[in-house]
């Protein structure tokens, strides 16, 4: 009986690790090939009024060094008000700031969006200020809502 209790708590134990719930990092499935996938991300950073800062292509430095890498690009932008808050609840902050989004294709010609929980960051960066907590909280969501949108056909 002991045994069969056992077997069911690390059974139970092992279903809760599938939780999304708290994960550092955020994944969103495109419609769209890389290249469409990149190209409407930039245009809504812009169309939303976001700085955009750079865009990186890991493939393209990858091929410069005579090495294959399957499509990675890296869309880094922001809102310097929004960062300029957080920046003061702890000037780590700068780590992690622009925000950036990892547009990547496996080798099955899936692309998605991957970013960094920005809730994540108020255990990375000991934010405790109601106002700055509260910033991450809207920032999650528009990551969210800016990845899906990006990501529809």
């Amino acid at each position: 009986m002991r045994k069969l209790l056992l077997i069911g708590l690390i059974g139970f134990a092992l279903l809760g690790c599938d939780s999304k719930k708290g994960t550092f990092l955020e994944t969103v499935a495109s419609e769209n090939d890389h290249a469409a996938s990149v190209a409407k991300l930039e245009k809504l950073i812009i169309d939303q009024g976001l700085t955009h800062f750079s865009t990186m292509d890991h493939r393209a430095n990858a091929r410069n060094v005579n090495m294959n890498l399957k499509p990675e690009t890296v869309v880094v932008f922001g809102n310097p008000k929004m960062g300029t808050v957080l920046m003061n609840c702890n000037p780590s902050m700068g780590l992690d700031l622009p925000l950036r989004i990892l547009v990547t294709t496996n080798y099955e010609g899936e692309t998605s969006f991957i970013y960094t929980n920005p809730e994540y960051w108020s255990l990375k960066h000991n934010i405790k200020d109601k106002n700055c907590l509260n910033i991450l909280t809207k920032a999650k969501i528009a990551l969210d809502n800016l990845a899906k949108e990006a990501g529809k056909k």
